[in-house]
């Protein structure tokens, strides 16, 4: 049987002529708007990822600095209760000492600012009695120095092992100071010991030569609290508190990302009962901390991410306002700042900033 070839392929040669494909050119422009259309999602993409992060850096910076400031106005509310009951005692040195970690010298005064050298971060200091009633003792017969018990009227609501503060009713800080020592034993209902405890194993060192005179006050701080707030160098807000028990501090991380805290006594200047000036100056007599009526405060939020562009070119500004003086401020848009230093912090323009600020009356110095 023979065959013809060229009826054979007449069929495919007609398929092909007919057949339709894709050019290189085809495939290349195909590609190269695929790839535009790929550049164009990713930039949206970017945007609103990019949007998304700033959003959340923001709020995340509201809530740490809102949370940071709430936890110092508490602590600070709370400031001088159970220890200001006598505003003569303001500003006495308090002498102690602990059995482990020896001498200790405080301040008897509600809230302590220390303030940090150009523009760092301050810290703050706030001192409270732990008892939820707090009145005074009356001591009735003369403490020596080297006595191991005061003797009061009535020791009605003092515990074993509470931490009492000896008052003069005129102190000095050179010769008449204030001392702070542990119960160990109540005799006869009215006679408060205090050989054998952590906080008075040193007597020669807490009490004043001459002792307490009858008059004396005794604060009964039950166990005294004592915190500090302070930004640690990894921009965090830290608190430590006094232990009683060991004499050492116990640190407590609270909030991070705040890289800035400044704080100012507000002061009544002229005794008329109305704050008139702000200032981080620390009174060293009992005339000026009588003055102090409240703490302002500010705090500086940091947001989490880094950005690529510089979005602060400016150091955040704390808008203090201009009816009271506050000391270091500057005219700004109408009204007074003080700039808060962040240049310390590294690529600070690449992050976002907010600041957080409050007034804080001193109810335990008002009342």
């Amino acid at each position: 049987m023979k065959f013809n070839s060229l009826a054979l392929h007449a069929p495919l040669s007609g398929r092909r002529k007919t057949a339709k494909g894709v050019s290189l050119i085809e495939l290349m422009v195909g590609m190269l708007l695929g790839l535009v259309v790929v550049l164009v999602v990713a930039q949206v993409l970017s945007f609103a990822e990019g949007q998304k992060r700033t959003s959340t850096s923001g709020s995340d910076a509201q809530v740490n600095g809102a949370l940071a400031l709430y936890s110092l106005q508490r602590e600070i509310q709370m400031a001088g209760y159970g220890l200001t009951n006598d505003k003569a005692g303001l500003g006495c040195p308090i002498h102690a000492n602990h059995s482990t970690t020896g001498n200790f010298v405080w301040n008897l005064v509600p809230a302590l600012i220390q303030d940090g050298a150009n523009g760092a971060p301050d810290t703050i200091t706030v001192m409270s009695a732990s008892r939820n009633f707090s009145v005074p003792l009356q001591v009735t017969v003369d403490h020596l120095a080297a006595a191991d018990r005061f003797v009061v009227r009535s020791a009605v609501g003092v515990n074993v092992g509470d931490m009492l503060i000896a008052l003069p009713s005129a102190y000095d800080a050179a010769s008449n100071w204030c001392s702070a020592f542990n119960v160990s034993a109540i005799l006869n209902t009215n006679q408060l010991q205090h050989t054998g405890g952590v906080w008075n194993e040193s007597l020669a060192t807490v009490f004043p030569a001459n002792g307490y005179l009858a008059g004396t006050q005794l604060l009964n701080t039950g166990q005294l609290v004592s915190r500090t707030f302070s930004v640690s160098a990894d921009y965090v807000l830290r608190q430590q508190t006094l232990g009683l028990a060991s004499g050492a501090a116990s640190t407590e991380d609270l909030f991070p990302q705040i890289v800035n805290l400044q704080a100012m006594y507000g002061k009544d200047t002229d005794g008329d009962g109305v704050v008139d000036a702000y200032d981080n100056g620390t009174p060293t007599t009992n005339a000026g901390w009588r003055q102090v009526l409240s703490v302002r405060i500010a705090l500086v939020a940091r947001s989490v991410s880094y950005q690529k562009e510089e979005v602060s070119l400016n150091a955040p500004q704390w808008d203090v306002g201009s009816a009271v003086n506050v000391a270091g401020a500057v005219d700004c848009n109408g009204s007074r700042c003080i700039n808060m230093k962040v240049e310390g912090v590294p690529d600070w323009k690449h992050y976002r900033y907010r600041v957080y600020d409050v007034v804080v009356p001193l109810r335990n110095m008002l009342w």
